[in-house]
């Protein structure tokens, strides 16, 4: 009892434990997603203005370039046709080009169309004829950025129907005036087109992921509040994407969870009703032990004969109440292997069942005498025992007198591996018991069963590195043992041969 007592206070510190991290809150987020969400379109919207904005503005400055070669181009077509430019019309050019001086530069000839004033030194040469966009870019920028109180002297090709090239020498500050003014209306521009793309993707993205989001986070958390509600598991929403995806799989998981705990916490109530039924009744087998040896010194020749075995039978049933305990701890003792017969084990199983002296079931034991097994010898009569057991149960469930009852165990050898088969001519295991056959409370083929029988089978041949499988084979239920026996360590093996053979020779 004090064992169990402090058990059961662990598990009841494990739940406070686990309910106290459940209503713990985490830690408090600076920035949420959402808000992340609205920077990163922003900026990315503001990224791709700014790639649309880098040859816009290089565009715009060979543009207004060309304007004023244009213009410069008329006064050379005035220039062509009379060969004099009047004053009006030189400063009216001069004044809408900017310009300090335009020439027109027609193979070895260069003639002056007009000047305003002796042109001072130039810093820069721009030639419109070989511009591509790379260079217009970087000119661009530079004009930008440097572009104040330099001198420049464009070339471009005469237009109006004169051949030649413009030549214009001019302040390159008011181009950058006229170009930071662009730059400003393009950038405004781009700010306002960013606000309305990234408010209109961040509406979108919120009412199609972060609400959802936030819908399950809030559900997870009021689900950890209290798993086994079910008014606490998650609705699915019905949408046909992934976020309706997780949703389903959630609420399944939930399902599944909040059933497992309240299996496991039925369980640990079991634990606690099996440890004060065995404390009760331990008592009271060993009082029957008490009086079982007064039968022992009796003179009845059969009570002598049955005493032993009724004893047996006790000692095994307090093993049981034990086993059934550390099952309910996952605590199974390791197996205690030795060489054992089997057939003896097989015809204990029989006497303890009473299938020896039963007129209803007949009762065939196929094992060889020369059979041995690997195995420890408690816990594979256990085995055989809870297999048996089944198979009885359901053989007496049958009422018609016609109907065979047949159980019969059977083993054969093959190398090191020992097959045992335990058939019956029963009604077999329905199909819809197969799917959890060797899982405790699932796995019963009766109504009222609990399947502890099989999953204390099955964990007992797994410790052995055994298994344990249903065949098919059309009649009844046939359960197959494998058994191997343990591994020999070959170094160690050959050790001791060698250790044999220097003694014999000594």
């Amino acid at each position: 009892m004090s064992d169990t007592g402090s058990d059961r206070r662990a598990d009841k510190g494990s739940l406070v434990t686990t309910e106290e991290g459940a209503d713990a809150q985490p830690a408090r987020r600076h920035v949420g997603l959402s808000a992340k969400l609205l920077v990163l379109t922003i900026s990315f919207v503001m990224l791709s203005e700014i790639l649309i904005f880098v040859p816009s503005v290089a565009n715009f400055r060979n543009t207004w370039l060309a304007d004023k070669l244009t213009t410069a181009g008329v006064a050379a077509a005035v220039l062509a046709e009379t060969d004099v430019v009047s004053k009006a019309l030189q400063a009216r050019l001069l004044a809408s080009t900017d310009a300090v001086a335009i020439a027109l530069n027609d193979g070895p000839t260069r003639r002056l169309i007009a000047m305003s004033e002796m042109p001072p030194q130039v810093d820069r040469h721009i030639d419109m004829t070989g511009m591509n966009p790379s260079l217009a870019i970087w000119q661009a920028f530079d004009t930008l950025f440097n572009g104040e109180g330099r001198m420049i002297r464009l070339v471009g090709s005469a237009q109006m129907g004169t051949s030649g090239q413009i030549e214009i020498v001019m302040p390159e500050a008011p181009l950058r005036h006229e170009m930071l003014a662009f730059a400003g209306r393009i950038l405004a521009l781009s700010l306002v087109i960013s606000v309305i793309t990234a408010s209109l993707v961040y509406i979108s993205l919120r009412w199609l992921f972060v609400r959802p989001l936030q819908r399950l986070i809030a559900n997870m958390a009021r689900f950890a509040e209290a798993p086994e509600d079910p008014e606490r598991r998650i609705v699915p929403s019905g949408r046909a994407d992934e976020i309706g995806d997780a949703e389903v799989r959630l609420s399944a998981m939930q399902t599944t969870l909040g059933q497992t705990l309240h299996q496991q916490r039925r369980l640990a109530d079991l634990g606690l009703a099996v440890s004060k039924i065995n404390h009760d009744l331990r008592n009271l087998l060993a009082s029957a032990q008490l009086f079982l040896e007064r039968l022992e010194t009796s003179p009845d020749p059969l009570a002598r004969r049955l005493a032993p075995k009724i004893v047996s039978t006790l000692d095994r049933a307090v093993d049981y109440t034990r086993a059934v305990m550390a099952y309910g701890r996952a605590q199974e003792a390791p197996p205690k292997r030795r060489l054992v017969r089997l057939r003896a084990i097989v015809e204990d199983v029989g006497q303890v069942l009473g299938l020896v002296e039963s007129a209803e079931i007949q009762w065939e034991n196929r094992v060889a005498a020369d059979m041995e097994v690997d195995a420890d010898p408690e816990q594979i009569f256990r085995v055989l025992m809870n297999l048996c057991r089944n198979s009885v149960q359901a053989l007496q469930g049958e009422s018609n007198a016609a109907v065979v009852k047949r159980l019969v165990v059977e083993a054969e050898r093959q190398g090191t591996v020992a097959t045992i088969r335990v058939a019956d001519t029963g009604p077999g295991v329905p199909e819809r018991a197969r799917a959890h056959l060797f899982r405790a409370f699932q796995g019963s083929a009766r109504p009222g069963g609990t399947g502890l029988g099989l999953a204390i089978a099955a964990e007992l041949v797994r410790a052995h590195g055994g298994t344990v499988v249903l065949e098919d084979t059309g009649v009844g239920a046939t359960f197959r043992i494998s058994l191997p026996d343990r591994p020999v360590d070959i170094a160690q093996a050959r050790s001791e041969h060698a250790r044999a053979a220097r003694s014999a020779r000594s």
